[in-house]
């Protein structure tokens, strides 16, 4: 359920809700408990979900910011909200790939698991309609979704992104298998157009298997009715030491 609230509305998405920010250039993202699977065509709630992606995203865009890369995280807000910068989206999602699974594997006829022999980056083009397809930068430049720089920024921020998360999950005992970024267009200081890291990081939108058992802590959970969806984003937030060992009741899903 929404907050009772007059900011205006901006946007709403699947997963979030954008509303007009307290100072100009400013917006505050509102997680909801919706979990949408397959182009939308599958949907249900989760009791809670939007209150561990808010911490779980906060944690990871702060760790982030820490080496350098821009966001659009300025703070949390409440247990439901940040307040992050007003960005230009690109229509585009960057898919970063590590290990086999999802459409990749179906794609290629690749066991699900089949670690990559290097990371693969894909780009998608945003559109529920017509299923997210697959694009190559030929289609970006010809569409004016983005520039070849931008392209080439997008690329190198990914390639550091799926580095140092690669890296923060197996600390944790979780193996990144691969993760969905939106970026965004700003202007900085210096009146330059900027790229920034946009959207969320959160179980939403990471594979995330138990290294030891492969068990699947992610939003994989709910698309092939594994059962405990809640658990596993709990579980995330556990070993991120988001939350404390003795943790609340378990979320509760309602699928649709």
């Amino acid at each position: 359920m929404l907050p009772r609230t007059r900011r205006r509305r901006i946007y709403e998405g699947k997963a979030k809700v954008m509303f007009e920010g307290p100072e100009p250039g400013t917006l505050i993202q509102y997680f909801k408990d919706d979990a949408t699977a397959f182009n939308n065509q599958k949907r249900g709630t989760i009791s809670g979900k939007g209150v561990l992606n808010n911490r779980i995203s906060e944690y990871i865009m702060i760790k982030l910011g820490e080496i350098g890369v821009p966001t659009h995280f300025m703070k949390r807000l409440n247990m439901r909200e940040q307040l992050v910068r007003q960005v230009e989206i690109i229509p585009l999602e960057v898919v970063a790939r590590n290990v086999a699974a999802g459409s990749l594997s179906k794609r290629f006829g690749l066991a699900e698991g089949t670690v990559l022999p290097r990371s693969v980056i894909e780009f998608y083009y945003k559109s529920d309609a017509l299923g997210d397809p697959m694009v190559a930068d030929e289609h970006i430049t010809a569409f004016g979704w983005a520039t070849p720089a931008e392209i080439d920024e997008m690329m190198s921020l990914t390639l550091r992104i799926n580095d140092y998360l690669t890296g923060l999950f197996l600390g944790i005992g979780l193996r990144l298998v691969d993760f969905k970024l939106e970026f965004g267009r700003v202007i900085d200081e210096n009146d330059n157009l900027r790229i920034i890291l946009a959207d969320e990081i959160s179980p939403d939108n990471c594979r995330l298997w138990d290294v030891k058992t492969n068990e699947k802590l992610d939003k994989d959970r709910f698309r092939q009715d594994l059962g405990q969806v809640g658990e596993a984003y709990q579980e995330v937030a556990r070993r991120l030491g988001i939350m404390p060992e003795a943790s609340a009741e378990p979320l509760k899903i309602e699928q649709e």
